[in-house]
């Protein structure tokens, strides 16, 4: 990473200052740039977000990550909540501080998510019509039909959401719980390699807990039903042991965008985020960019 400048940025996105790093080689010319976002509670920290953007600079391209306000880095009260709408206007509010950098191309700019900022860059691509490649990995379309939790399980956790909601509708701090936890554990995601995956995440701003209130936007949630409205090429990855984005919700949101490239891969949702599985995937996603910037 030597040879790849990180530059810390900062930009108000509603009534929050969010904080962004660009990626990119030392050049005199500008390139195009890639806008990222990270997944359900996520930070640009961690290091899939770092592998990922170092990639990109190294293929020549700029890559500029940020954090959601509540989360990493940016502004935003109470800590580590996830607002659907606020992360699409964060989204939107990056793409118009970063074209404007004296290193970047303008006229090509591409969105990259994953996860529930899979689902974004769809939502925000159908807004933005500046976007001219979209790579949405594991994107999130909705809650999965079949959780893998008990009925009791799942009623623990929608009683803790709607207790959560109505704190936050009387103005009170959030009754956080995990975003991650073992299988039985009372978390929004669970199972032994979304644990497994926790357990090896070597990050300084990211914080294995949510606040649940969040997860009622998210019920609502589906950007396939925004999805035709895209005019930019559009590559999505999924994978085919995925409990997270599952089958069916990926399916929806690859029949609502008529010319998107999809690649599947034969893991499961977390190990996107392993070293090893990783460098194929974004092997592939750069030579999508490639391909739709030329």
């Amino acid at each position: 990473m030597a040879s790849i400048v990180k530059e810390k940025l900062d930009f108000r996105s509603g009534e929050a200052a969010c904080v962004g790093y660009l990626y990119r080689k030392p050049s005199a010319s500008p390139k195009p740039c890639i806008i990222m976002g990270a997944g359900f509670g996520g930070t640009q920290d961690t290091p899939s977000m770092i592998a990922v953007a170092t990639a990109l600079a190294e293929a020549g391209y700029h890559a500029f990550t940020f954090d959601y306000r509540h989360l990493g880095e940016s502004e935003g009260e109470p800590r580590q909540l996830v607002s659907v709408p606020g992360q699409q206007e964060d989204f939107l509010s990056a793409i118009r501080f970063i074209k404007e950098h004296p290193q970047v191309d303008k006229t090509c700019l591409g969105l990259w998510g994953s996860s529930l900022g899979g689902g974004h860059v769809i939502s925000v691509a159908a807004k933005s019509k500046e976007i001219a490649a979209v790579i949405a990995q594991i994107p999130f379309n909705g809650f999965p039909k079949q959780s893998g939790r008990s009925l009791w399980q799942t009623l623990k956790l929608l009683h803790i959401i709607r207790k959560d909601w109505r704190r936050g509708q009387k103005g009170l701090s959030p009754l956080y719980i995990p975003a991650v936890g073992s299988k039985g554990e009372l978390a929004v995601m669970t199972g032994d390699e979304a644990a497994k995956t926790i357990a090896g995440m070597q990050s300084k701003t990211w914080r294995n807990e949510v606040a649940p209130r969040g997860i009622v936007e998210m019920i609502k949630y589906k950007p396939s039903h925004a999805a035709n409205k895209i005019e930019a090429a559009v590559l999505i990855c999924y994978g085919e042991y995925d409990r997270e984005t599952q089958g069916p919700q990926t399916e929806e949101l690859i029949r609502s965008i008529p010319h998107a490239e999809v690649k599947a891969y034969p893991v499961s949702h977390f190990e996107f985020y392993e070293p090893g599985i990783r460098e194929q995937i974004i092997a592939d996603q750069i030579d999508f960019l490639r391909r739709s910037f030329t």
